[in-house]
């Protein structure tokens, strides 16, 4: 069924209060879906709804809600309710949950959890944001080295009931030292006396992060090795955590939209824009507006400095033109860059590969150089051209220009780099403006040289 159709029927059982029917239709529902469905619903409904659910789907429907949705749900529910619900959830889930609630809600939350819970929520909270630590779970399932197989796929149909995955389980000694992983489908295929130890991915093998680790990093790790799991040690090596695949799709995406509003000029923000104050939309942008309001007044002091004998205004031909060169050598440079931030946030490229880059950009600038500057000859043909001199100035200026902007497009987010900056921050508008004002340099530079 559509999801508009599941909607006016989940309304419609909460109207008639037939909670068997409602609960028998949602039990067929991703749990994905029923929060998207618990969105469309008033306040009220939505309580209704979440208290139909069992505990355990409640918790993941819960895990998926907006954070306003489930600032209000908290605030409606009891607080036997909360307990459960903090009893079912996964522990990064709920850290998730927390970071994004007010002082207030959180408090309520620690206050109706056990004491170990309370403690671990607490070490988890502490972690640097963007770190691994701050993304890992520790429903995991954990294997002694001196197990047999028999005993370890015991141990996990005792266990792993309530852990995130089951697929790799993580071998640590008694101190829990982390000392390999064994894939559950070999536990399954070898025989009940295997030593665990015998099976497992050993330290030479294994690919696991430290709790301080860069989560970005992390997500490139997992995307390299093809991992569903990595773990997560400490500064003595000892296993704490795991981070899944689920929370590095996350990671990616919010890595992905921070870097493209970075490229926009727009300062990284979290927040919904429907549900941003119109003041801090302005604060996110305002840096970077003002930026190029510099920039773009220094593209007016160069053209009052080439017109300071009337050079400029003399020569309509020039005025006519400036919009193109600075047009064209902006996208020029914008191109450029967009393919090396592109490049090195993926790994494709690295600052070692500068001058490789450089050569490689060159060769393209100048193909593309050439082929504008060859059809913009054509334009002699054309009325207010006012001749071919002015027609071979534009081309020549467009030759220089456009291998400029994209020698600066493609060096500035390599740069920025080598010198542990964001590349993305110099993308987009902060590219073209720069491009703008070399472009005019060149264009009034050749124009002067050939027409005076």
């Amino acid at each position: 069924m559509e999801f508009e159709t599941i909607l006016k029927i989940v309304g419609s059982l909460l109207a008639k209060g037939e909670i068997s029917a409602l609960r028998s239709l949602l039990s067929e529902l991703n749990a994905v879906d029923t929060a998207a469905i618990m969105e469309e619903l008033e306040p009220a409904e939505r309580l209704r709804l979440f208290r139909v659910l069992p505990k355990d789907v409640s918790a993941d429907v819960f895990s998926y809600l907006e954070t306003d949705s489930q600032t209000e749900l908290v605030g409606m529910i009891n607080d036997k309710e909360l307990e459960n619900l903090m009893d079912e959830m996964f522990l990064d889930d709920t850290v998730d949950f927390l970071e994004e609630m007010p002082a207030n809600v959180v408090t309520r939350v620690l206050r109706n959890t056990d004491a170990e819970t309370r403690k671990t929520i607490n070490r988890f909270l502490k972690y640097p944001d963007n770190s691994a630590g701050s993304i890992m779970t520790i429903e995991m399932v954990q294997l002694r080295d001196d197990m047999t197989a028999a005993q370890a796929i015991a141990s996990i149909r005792r266990n792993g009931i309530d852990k995130e995955t089951v697929y790799t389980c993580y071998v640590t000694d008694s101190t829990h030292k982390l000392l390999g992983a064994v894939p559950l489908l070999s536990l399954l295929m070898c025989e009940d006396e295997t030593m665990v130890r015998d099976i497992m991915q050993n330290d030479a093998q294994l690919i696991y992060v430290n709790t301080l680790d860069d989560r970005e990093e992390v997500a490139e790790i997992v995307k390299k090795y093809d991992l569903l799991s990595i773990p997560v040690v400490d500064n003595e090596n000892r296993l704490v955590g795991i981070i899944t695949v689920d929370d590095i799709v996350d990671v990616i995406e919010e890595e992905a939209t921070e870097d493209i509003e970075k490229m926009g000029s727009l300062a990284p923000s979290d927040d919904e824009y429907l549900k941003t104050g119109v003041f801090k939309l302005v604060r996110n942008r305002i840096f970077w507006l003002l930026v190029l309001l510099v920039t773009g007044t220094l593209a007016g002091i160069l053209i009052f400095l080439y017109n300071a004998d009337g050079f400029v205004t003399d020569n309509i031909a020039l005025i006519i033109s400036m919009p193109l060169i600075m047009g064209i050598s902006g996208s020029a440079g914008s191109q450029s860059s967009t393919l090396m931030i592109r490049g090195l946030l993926v790994g494709e490229i690295d600052t070692k590969d500068y001058f490789k880059i450089v050569f490689k950009e060159i060769r393209v600038a100048a193909v593309c150089a050439a082929v504008l500057g060859a059809v913009n000859l054509l334009r002699v043909f054309l009325p207010g051209t006012d001749g071919i001199k002015n027609c071979a100035v534009v081309s020549l200026a467009i030759f220089v220009s456009v291998t400029a902007a994209k020698l600066v497009g493609a060096s500035l987010p390599i740069i920025a780099k080598a010198l542990k900056r964001d590349p993305a921050t110099v993308g987009g508008p902060f590219i073209q403006s720069l491009s703008d004002i070399i472009s005019l340099a060149v264009y009034f530079g050749i124009a002067g040289a050939i027409l005076n």
